[in-house]
């Protein structure tokens, strides 16, 4: 028997609240059928506050990356020339998807522990006419960097190329302007900040991405977003969806909704500043500036970092996650999104200084923020 309750403090997927996890007990329905028809298109129009659009969005049965391949595959015809700006583990994935693809990649790199430079991507784009396509990532959650998107939207000064963008770790997190920034493409999944089981992904496409995904030549069946056009018509899915999820959804929905979406935003906000005034009371390294901090995790650099991870989960029970790519066994992450609240932010903290034994120092400038 456990001497602790678990506590998962990682990037996803999030704690579940209980009166979302009782949807997924509810016993199975007809997913042609009546309730169901008439549920899934109100859940999904309800999202079109946090993504900042009246498009349409479609959910996909599968995890982020799903979402991600439909952009890809909807997008990108053999040779495409595209534009990867990689700053993380997960901008690197859209390069290895447009790869996989047969685009004509170009890669723009940048540090994987600060934002993605749109000064930079305008250079890019004036000496690259032919780019067609952009892909970045909103919330880089491997480094626990939030890019500023609306800034790299502008930078590309009438360039006609398409933007892409996943929201996967952002949406619900930190706002999301689709239509007022100017974005062509935004992905996002459920076990993130919408505070709902892993299994389904979300994506809509602006006018213009849809009218440019119409001479797409990419070979694709269950991810072909026409399907899902088609199928939208009579507010059915082409496939079998997630079924429960959609009615988990739903009720994670109220719950955000009750908040408000501004104080939602609020809260991601002052867990982000507890956690940062508390790694650096207890003389922790933040891997990431201010200016570029995420609002749903925080990276901490800390040398073997996994085997400080292990002993926090055997010790106390609180799970934290560790880092990706060139960071791996480098840094710790700590997640404070969807369903956390500052206490939790306190918990993780305490944590840290019980190991350490810097009893207080964490937890009382994270006070200090919350009282502020």
């Amino acid at each position: 028997m456990y001497r602790f309750k678990p506590e998962l403090r990682i990037p996803g997927p999030v704690p579940v609240p209980n009166e979302v996890s009782l949807q997924m007990a509810k016993p199975m329905i007809n997913h042609r059928g009546a309730l169901f028809k008439e549920h899934y298109p109100k859940v999904l129009a309800r999202l079109g506050p946090l993504f900042g659009t009246t498009n349409q969005i479609h959910m996909i049965t599968g995890s982020g990356t799903a979402g991600m391949e439909v952009a890809v595959s909807n997008l990108v015809s053999p040779n495409t020339p595209v534009l990867c700006l990689v700053g993380g583990f997960f901008g690197n994935r859209w390069a290895e998807l447009c790869a996989a693809y047969g685009a004509e990649l170009h890669i723009l790199d940048f540090p994987w522990d600060a934002g993605i430079d749109p000064e930079k991507v305008r250079e890019f784009l004036k000496h690259h006419p032919e780019i067609e396509l952009i892909f970045v990532v909103y919330n880089e959650s491997s480094t626990a960097v939030l890019n500023d998107v609306e800034a790299i939207s502008k930078a590309r000064e009438g360039h006609s190329a398409l933007l892409v963008v996943d929201a996967v770790s952002a949406l619900g997190g930190t706002p999301c302007q689709m239509d007022a920034w100017g974005l062509d493409v935004v992905v996002s999944a459920s076990q993130k900040c919408l505070m709902t089981p892993p299994g389904t992904a979300f994506v809509t496409f602006s006018p213009r991405a849809k009218e440019y995904s119409q001479k797409c030549r990419a070979s694709r069946y269950y991810l072909d977003l026409r399907r899902y056009d088609q199928y939208m018509e009579k507010s059915e899915t082409p496939f079998t969806p997630n079924i429960n999820n959609v009615f988990a959804l739903e009720e994670a929905l109220n719950m955000i909704e009750a908040e408000g979406l501004d104080n939602v935003y609020a809260r991601h906000r002052l867990m982000r500043d507890m956690m940062r005034s508390g790694i650096k009371a207890i003389g922790l390294e933040l891997l990431v500036a201010d200016e570029d901090a995420s609002p749903t995790v925080t990276g901490v650099r800390y040398p073997n970092a996994d085997g400080f991870r292990a002993r926090l989960r055997e010790r106390y029970g609180v799970e934290f996650a560790g880092g990706q790519g060139i960071h791996a066994n480098n840094i710790f992450r700590v997640g404070h999104m969807g369903y956390a609240t500052p206490l939790d932010v306190l918990t993780a903290l305490a944590v840290l200084e019980m190991d350490l034994k810097k009893f207080g120092q964490a937890t009382k400038a994270a006070e200090l923020v919350m009282e502020a």
